[in-house]
């Protein structure tokens, strides 16, 4: 099976694989993989159905994707990786980790989520709609940043968002959803590698996405908390979903202690 695109950038210890979230593509990255590529192995990757990767809507799933990433570490020999993972990316990168366990030294989640069991009825009556998917692209998007953001940053990323099939697009927000009510809890148990949250989001009782102050928790990181309990969580406040993007410099610094944090363990 060929495998999903991805660039390969720089050389050295701990490779770092990069996975970015729903709707969007590799390049989400690009101030991590210039930050880190002088030293360390950078693979930024496509999913399948996004970026430059091809893929059926019936072919996409969370285990699938991460199956597909798990194939790229195989393929280019990529041992003692850290896999990063943003929004929907966490799940594939938990994934990936279970499917190559042999191939990983740690995971960083970037402002992950948990769907809960309600939104499941919510997006299949959403999306029975011929709007439906506009409406998730057209609102969500904008919502992932704040007044900190770069304007054309924010307008690319929705327009990006926008363009993804209709289809591949149902199909994968409602497998997250599946995931998130059926695995996501014993996955994060199952996890064999330290654990590293950067959270910068949450959602309200009203969906809406706000930003994290010092100290916050959310329901998501309790569940962390309860399933991971020696994951490291950290919280970078007032910015949006994007923290690669918006905050790159703080982003760069958590990722490379929590990497001077794996070199002392061995």
């Amino acid at each position: 099976m060929p495998l999903i695109h991805h660039v390969c950038t720089g050389a050295g210890a701990s490779p770092l694989v990069f996975v970015h979230g729903f709707a969007c593509a590799h390049t989400d990255w690009d101030a991590q993989v210039a930050h880190f590529s002088s030293r360390h192995r950078c693979i930024a990757v496509d999913l399948r159905g996004h970026g430059a990767s091809s893929g059926d809507a019936m072919d996409c799933s969370m285990e699938r994707f991460g199956a597909d990433v798990a194939n790229v570490l195989a393929a280019r020999d990529v041992t003692g990786a850290v896999l990063l993972g943003h929004s929907m990316g966490c799940r594939v990168v938990v994934e990936a980790a279970l499917q190559a366990p042999d191939r990983v030294a740690g995971i960083i989640l970037v402002d992950g989520s948990q769907f809960a069991p309600v939104m499941g009825p919510a997006l299949r009556q959403l999306f029975a709609t011929q709007d439906g998917f506009a409406t998730v692209t057209g609102k969500w998007f904008p919502e992932m940043f704040n007044d900190k953001s770069n304007p054309k940053i924010v307008a690319a990323i929705a327009a990006r968002a926008a363009q993804m099939p209709r289809a591949v697009g149902e199909r994968v927000m409602c497998d997250l959803q599946r995931y998130d009510v059926t695995r996501l809890e014993s996955s994060l148990a199952a996890l064999p590698v330290p654990v590293m949250a950067i959270q910068t989001t949450y959602s309200n009782e009203r969906r809406e996405r706000r930003s994290m102050a010092k100290g916050q928790t959310t329901p998501y990181l309790d569940m962390l908390r309860a399933h991971v309990p020696a994951a490291r969580i950290e919280i970078i406040p007032g910015i949006g979903h994007f923290p690669q993007i918006d905050a790159p410099k703080a982003t760069n610094a958590l990722i490379a202690d929590f990497l001077a944090g794996l070199l002392v363990r061995k």
